[in-house]
């Protein structure tokens, strides 16, 4: 008997939430299992959805209220109080903040990577559920998206992978 464990062949994503902090996590981890030859699904749900609208996927900004992790001037400085994260201009400033990093890390920008994870052969889903609740129509997202599923056939094609919610 093997002590190596079962190389994981399969992974689907979910990323429901519509912030930077949201929607990078399930970027990263996508794009890095299509770099390791895993088969990747994205599966944008709720809020996450806007990684994938052509009209607001460039402007995704990071949360400053209610993010009990924001710390300032980084992630080993002092917490950020919810108030001064609610003044106006706060989440814009995190925001340019934290895209200069991921610039230096040579991380991309939401509309890129997206293009670089599907071009590596990874697939774009979007939930049914959200998009007829949001009143979305295929035109409403970018060309990279595969297509709209119900959370039935999420799973089905999901079959055998490991599901990951970020």
């Amino acid at each position: 008997m093997s002590e190596q464990p079962d190389r994981i062949k399969k992974v689907s994503i979910i990323l429901s939430r519509g912030s930077l902090d949201g929607i990078y996590p399930g970027l990263i981890m996508g794009n890095g299992a299509r770099m390791e030859g895993i088969e990747a699904n994205l599966f944008f749900t709720f809020f996450g959805l806007y990684g994938i609208l052509k009209r607001y996927m460039g402007t995704i900004k990071i949360a400053t209220v209610g993010n009990p992790a924001m710390r300032v001037p980084d992630a080993k400085g002092f917490p950020l109080p919810t108030l001064l994260g609610a003044l106006p201009g706060m989440a814009a400033f995190a925001t340019r903040m934290m895209n200069k990093e991921m610039a230096k890390l040579d991380i991309p920008p939401i509309p890129e990577f997206v293009e670089m994870f599907h071009d590596a052969g990874g697939k774009i889903y979007a939930c049914k559920a959200t998009v007829d609740m949001f009143h979305l129509t295929p035109e409403d997202f970018c060309p990279q998206v595969d297509r709209v599923l119900t959370v039935g056939e999420f799973y089905e094609l999901s079959a055998g992978a490991q599901i990951i919610f970020t």
